[in-house]
């Protein structure tokens, strides 16, 4: 989803250019609205832009100066000048800017709707060209890569521990050519993949390499950053900026929240590839990488659905408690069900735990490598069910930690497999449950705060969401656009309030959020086809 900002001075233009716009491409332009350029730029501080309507010629910041502000914060943003003056110095101006438009204000709400789908055609047509552009690169990267990899996991394990010589770790980061200053902190983000169902292995590996590509095209200009597969089949993040000053201020993590949404949409278009991202809430430390690795993994497992679409921050910071690692594992096999398990990838996990339980009961096992096998599956589901509540909920788990009560191991296999499955049923009842019950305090927000602004980006930030993943759960969960479900409140608050013939049309109007009176009349009149005062007249004469 692309978003859309309008700024202009005149309320009366931004108002009617919103409410055309926030109906023109409901599913593929989230809108905002702005009287002035400071604003815009408070815009700017909250979210990622990707268009903007501006006027030129406003009071105090006018749009030039804002357009430079803006490529400075969001260097991909697109801008389509809107003005009334047709001076020559004005157009010659804008065009010395990238990606700048420039456009009359009597060209009609026409005109400018092609030239904004234009602009999403071509980003859109970006996104492929820059993804050809770097698969040349693949196969030279591949080599140091993997041993950047080997190092980067070995890292992970233990930060503290391998981090203690600071001079050693500056001659290994420049032997493996990782370019990050070990020096400076680090922002860290975990991004977990979701492949197209039925891809092999092979497959997977092209998917992940051209997906690096993908991600280093919309972060390598702004940032240094080394990614690195972890032993669950996830992708770690090692990030710093390239301007130093943005480690204090915060715009580095701003960025990447933004930056990451372009990433999700990429990657599903062109390879069909799903991500959910957990990212850290500041810098931490080298020393601290392995907590807040931790620390991501955790917050992974608080996902609502299944977390391919969701930008989860940590605004706890390492220091907050990690998970605890499964203990008794039995070998690379249940390492890989812990992965499963922990990801919910229910099919990967049954799939592996059949050949676990054949390799086990094979005649050629012996009988301390099945019991073996059967004790680091079951304590590992054991450790599952205490970890997150799920005693009175998975049936008889008492048979777990007890291996005699089963009338043979291919038995105790079979109650393994069971006792799996209800754990997994559990799993994506909870995420249904908990995306509902968020969809239902948004709407409460939502009908507690139509006074107020309660934009797409406002929901988000006050729930702690992305917010293109909160307009698709709350489409998923409701069937209708949040911005049609926000209309659907006004209207029937705006219908109650104007039974009370003691309230003025103005002040119906702001208590649904409209500042301008002639804005809600256009509103109310293009919903139910009578102004208010006509239906206010309706009333009384029934």
């Amino acid at each position: 989803m692309y978003r859309l900002l309008i700024v202009d001075d005149e309320e009366i233009i931004t108002d009617g250019l919103y409410e055309v716009f926030s109906r023109f491409m409901p599913d593929r332009l989230d809108v905002c609205k702005a009287y002035s350029g400071q604003e815009a730029l408070d815009w700017m501080a909250r979210t990622r832009i990707d268009i903007v309507l501006a006027d030129i010629a406003m009071p105090g910041l006018n749009g030039l100066d804002l357009a430079r502000e803006i490529q400075h914060c969001w260097p991909r943003c697109h801008i389509v000048f809107l003005t009334g003056h047709s001076e020559f110095d004005y157009a010659y101006q804008a065009f010395q800017l990238r990606n700048v438009r420039y456009l009359l204000k009597t060209e009609g709400y026409g005109k400018l709707q092609d030239v904004v789908r234009e602009i999403v055609q071509d980003m859109q047509r970006a996104r492929i060209e820059s993804r050809l552009l770097e698969q040349s690169r693949e196969k030279a990267l591949a080599y140091e890569m993997m041993a950047r990899g080997d190092y980067l996991r070995y890292l992970l394990q233990d930060s503290e521990r391998h981090y203690a010589n600071r001079e050693v770790q500056s001659r290994e980061f420049r032997k493996l050519n990782i370019d990050l200053d070990p020096g400076n902190p680090v922002v860290l983000v975990l991004g977990r993949l979701s492949y197209p169902a039925g891809k092999t292995y092979t497959e997977r590996s092209e998917i992940l390499a051209s997906a690096r590509s993908i991600w280093d095209a919309y972060l390598s200009e702004h940032t240094r950053i080394v990614d690195v597969t972890d032993r669950h089949g996830d992708v770690i993040w090692f990030i710093q900026p390239r301007r130093e000053r943005e480690t204090a201020d915060g715009r580095l993590i701003r960025f990447l929240e933004g930056t990451l949404e372009l990433i999700q949409e990429a990657c599903l278009a062109s390879l069909d590839l799903r991500i959910g991202f957990t990212i850290s809430g500041d810098f931490c430390d080298w020393e601290a990488v392995t907590r807040q690795y931790e620390r991501l993994r955790e917050l992974q497992q608080l996902m609502i659905g299944d977390g391919t679409f969701m930008i989860l921050r940590d605004r706890g910071g390492p220091g907050v408690g990690c998970p605890g690692r499964e203990a008794f594992m039995f070998g690379r096999r249940t390492e890989q069900l812990a992965a499963h398990l922990e990801a919910g990838r229910a099919e990967a996990f049954f799939a592996d735990l059949d050949e676990f339980a054949n390799a086990a009961l094979h005649a050629e096992a012996n009988v301390q490598q099945a019991i073996q096998a059967y004790y680091s599956v079951a304590v590992l589901l054991y450790a599952h069910i205490n970890r997150f509540g799920l005693h009175d909920q998975v049936g008889d788990y008492r048979k777990l930690l007890r291996l005699d009560d089963h009338a043979s191991m291919k038995e105790g296999f079979r109650y393994l497999k069971q006792i799996a499955q209800a754990i997994f049923r559990l799993r994506q009842r909870d995420a249904r449950n908990r995306a509902s019950q968020v969809v239902d305090r948004i709407c409460r927000y939502i009908e507690e705060h139509l006074h107020e602004d309660i934009s797409l980006v406002r929901l988000a930030e006050a729930h702690y969401f992305n917010p293109s993943y909160l307009s698709r759960l709350f489409k998923q969960e409701l069937g209708i656009n949040l911005s049609e479900y926000i209309d659907q409140c006004r209207i029937r608050r705006a219908k109650e309030l104007l039974g009370n013939g003691d309230l003025k049309i103005r002040d119906v109007a702001a208590s649904v959020g409209y500042e301008a009176a002639h804005s809600f009349t256009r509103f109310f009149k293009k919903v139910t086809g009578m102004t208010p005062q006509e239906y206010r007249d309706a009333l009384s004469a029934g």
